[in-house]
């Protein structure tokens, strides 16, 4: 029988109680640190995850180096997940694969051959099918691992040792970059140009201490090198600020704006066509050209005709615009704001400092750590071989005696019992010595051997004595460090094609907003319709004949108006507020259209007074029906959210009721008690907001109608049978006065609707 899953049936329930709240606190706090330490987050000092860690320094224990064979994947994997990271063999391989693609790492750490995934985000093949082995980076990242240059921890089995951190030659961190979310932080870094990571070191050893703004490149001090800004291994162009940039980098939070390559490509005969060489960072080009054919489809881009991707090993997507007088730059720029063309990179330098302490680094602190790191590694190194040579001089001065007494060594060797004790006890040798003399092979006792010793002897005393001066001076320890750097740089200079700079600057173009706003809506002629009610809707092309428009029950037209899907509809509410619609949002013309409520935030008391189009070079007068107003520009009335914008403070029961546009220099104003007045419009203030002033005096009942005009051309309007009147500037002299009067009773044959308009 096997071993039964019940309690033990002793009278003890065998349950310890645990409190719910202190037990999840512990094991989630477990949990986020194991994330943050192990996993999410790099160390400032190599600039790997445990992953990459552990990928590396298993194809180091397998001696794939940068000048060896290919090994397939799958034996890397393996040995990966086997000796050192007990995780799943896909997310390995995915990290393994990560580390190759040069569209990925600015300088891959792997050098695959095979098919490790593309540009447009297709996958690598499996890893049965793929091979690897490192590259110059990953060799100098481990620069003299075999040299005690980093302390080791036991494998998570105890039966390997693993390195701690790696000794990291190469300024991985900000060269490579790193992105990862672990519990409650995450980590965002750019890749960078390692020419000027090295330049930017070299100056802060030189000036230790030295702020932000002196370790990035000024075109003000372009002798002195240093960090432009990212480097994207698909290059693109970032416009950003340097203000913004040197805030970016010395808080160690921000972001960069990239945008893709382009040019303009002559097809003869006035014709072009947008050539795109260059995407953003981790930018999918398939998905990318997608979403342009789905804007198309959609005709969101108006300017636009065709989009076809004719890449090869080279990035090349064809933008065809609508015509040949097609602005190429407002067709970017509708581009730029509408698809990933334009994307923003951004920096959040969340890193492990020490390996134990994750917090944001700016800048400076992080190449000082990394700089400390390396002097680190340097003094270790410095010791082990200063202990390699103290051995090598012990035998070689062991060796010396032997030769120098060869016959009485043999003798000994011949003749004793014990060799060894009597070569100790005779010629005052340690143990080690006495060891080396036993295992000498006989052809090294030739009389040529004896001068090699010598001379060895001499080199490792100077090179001893050389690496003691080295250890007891700090300066020379830093200039050590500052030559290891120098190397790098050469190495990885912007002379060579794989360290020149990818990534361009530019100034992002200043276009109008407007026109790039316009580029993105297709123009069509529209007729906008309101109803009573507050219903609204457009419908296809410019009708003049409103007669036959249909509308609920009980609702009826409250006006109509030709306009263009370009253009913005301004909507005015008896509450004095005024809301901003886009021509081309509007709902359609099948049905009723929709309720305005659902398209903007209008409160109940209040409905829609009038709706136009909107001209920005425009003044209008804005008045209440107790016949206050003021006049307004038109450009300052335009919302651009739903809540919409306050321009007439009126309260119940007075509300807005009229909006006449400017013109001319008079104004006549009518009430509804049959009264009018007419004054110049330079005693009407013009404000931005307000109640306004009085216009026009009543005892009772409030304002009918106003009318802009002219005084030389005179007063006309219509009655309701369409007949039109006129009263000249000498006619008008009884109704001339002054703002706020109570006016005259207005002249024969004005409506009876009290409106100038019939």
């Amino acid at each position: 029988m096997g071993k039964s899953l019940l309690p033990p049936d002793d009278g003890g329930d065998h349950i310890t109680p645990v409190d719910l709240k202190s037990a999840l606190e512990e094991r989630y706090l477990a949990y986020a640190l194991s994330t943050i330490m192990h996993r999410a987050l790099p160390d400032v000092r190599d600039g790997l995850k445990p992953v990459h860690r552990r990928i590396i320094h298993a194809m180091s224990e397998m001696g794939i180096r940068p000048n060896s064979a290919f090994k397939k994947c799958a034996r890397i994997v393996g040995d990966v997940i086997g000796k050192f990271h007990p995780h799943g063999d896909q997310s390995v391989y995915d990290a393994l694969v990560r580390l190759a693609q040069d569209f990925s790492q600015r300088y891959p750490v792997v050098d695959g051959q095979g098919n490790f995934g593309n540009i447009d985000g297709d996958a690598a093949a499996a890893y049965r099918y793929t091979e690897a082995r490192m590259t110059e980076v990953a060799a100098l990242l481990l620069e003299g691992i075999d040299q005690d240059a980093v302390d080791y921890r036991p494998t998570y089995n105890e039966e390997d040792d693993e390195p701690v951190v790696l000794p990291g030659a190469f300024p991985n961190l900000l060269a490579n970059g790193a992105s990862g979310i672990a519990v409650g932080m995450a980590t965002s870094i750019p890749p960078h140009n390692a020419h000027e990571i090295c330049d930017a070191a070299l100056y802060l050893i030189k000036n230790p201490g030295a702020p932000v703004e002196e370790l990035l490149a000024d075109p003000a001090h372009p002798e002195r090198g240093g960090i432009e800004g990212p480097d994207f291994p698909t290059g693109g162009i970032i416009v950003e600020s340097r203000a913004s940039m040197v805030e970016t980098y010395r808080t160690g939070r921000g972001g960069f704006r990239v945008r893709a390559k382009w040019e303009q490509e002559d097809l003869g005969r006035g014709g072009y066509q947008i050539i795109i060489t260059e995407i953003p960072f981790q930018v999918q080009k398939s998905r990318l050209i997608e979403k342009i054919a789905e804007l198309l489809i959609a005709r969101k881009l108006p300017l636009l005709e065709d989009v076809r991707d004719e890449s090869a090993e080279d990035v090349r997507i064809v933008l065809v615009p609508k015509s040949r007088t097609v602005d190429a730059t407002l067709l970017m720029e509708s581009l730029f704001k509408l698809t990933e063309l334009e994307s923003r990179i951004p920096l959040n330098m969340n890193v492990l400092s020490q390996g134990k302490v994750p917090k944001v680094m700016a800048l400076n602190e992080v190449l000082t750590e990394w700089l400390g790191h390396r002097k680190d590694v340097l003094v270790r190194r410095s010791r082990f071989r200063l202990a390699a040579i103290d051995r090598r001089l012990e035998i070689l001065g062991g060796l010396l005696i032997a030769y120098l007494n060869l016959d009485e060594v043999i003798r000994i060797i011949r003749e004793e019992d014990e060799p060894k004790d009597v070569l100790i006890a005779t010629f005052s040798l340690t143990d080690n010595q006495a060891e080396a003399i036993l295992n000498m092979r006989l052809r090294n006792l030739r009389k040529l051997e004896e001068f090699e010793i010598r001379k060895e002897h001499e080199a490792l005393s100077a090179e001893k004595a050389e690496i003691e001066t080295l250890l007891a001076s700090d300066d020379k320890l830093w200039q050590t460090v500052a030559w290891e750097i120098g190397e790098v740089k050469k190495k990885y200079a912007k002379a060579t094609e794989l360290g020149r700079r990818r990534t361009a600057f530019a100034d992002a173009p200043d276009a109008d907003l407007e026109a790039i706003q316009q580029a993105m809506i297709e123009k069509e002629p529209i007729t906008v319709v309101v109803s009573e009610k507050g219903w609204i809707r457009a419908l296809k092309g410019h009708i003049s004949d409103t007669s036959g428009l249909t509308f609920k029950e009980g609702d009826g037209l409250k006006v109509a108006f030709p306009a263009q899907t370009t253009d913005k509809i301004l909507l005015v509410t008896t509450g004095g507020k005024v809301y901003t619609l886009g021509g081309d949002k509007l709902p359609g013309g099948r049905g009723h259209g929709e309720p305005i409520r659902i398209m903007v935030d209008m409160e109940n008391d209040q409905d829609v007074l009038t709706a136009f189009v909107h001209d920005p070079a425009r003044k209008l007068i804005l008045a209440s029906t107790a016949g206050n107003g003021f006049i307004v520009p038109e450009s300052e009335i335009v919302a651009n959210t739903r809540k919409g914008k306050q321009v007439m403070n009126v309260s119940l029961p007075d509300e807005a009721k009229l909006v006449v546009p400017v013109m001319g220099d008079h104004m006549a104003v009518v009430g509804e008690n049959r009264k009018m007045v007419v004054f110049p419009l330079a005693q009407v203030p013009e404000m931005t907001r307000g109640k306004g002033v009085r216009l026009q005096r009543y005892k009772d009942g409030g304002i009918s109608d106003i009318k802009c005009f002219a005084l030389s051309d005179g007063l006309t309007w219509e009655d309701s049978a369409g007949r039109s009147f006129s009263k000249n500037k000498d006619e008008l002299i009884e109704w001339l006065g002054d703002r706020a009067s109570a006016g005259r009773t207005v002249p024969k044959g004005f409506p009876r609707s009290g409106k100038f308009s019939g």
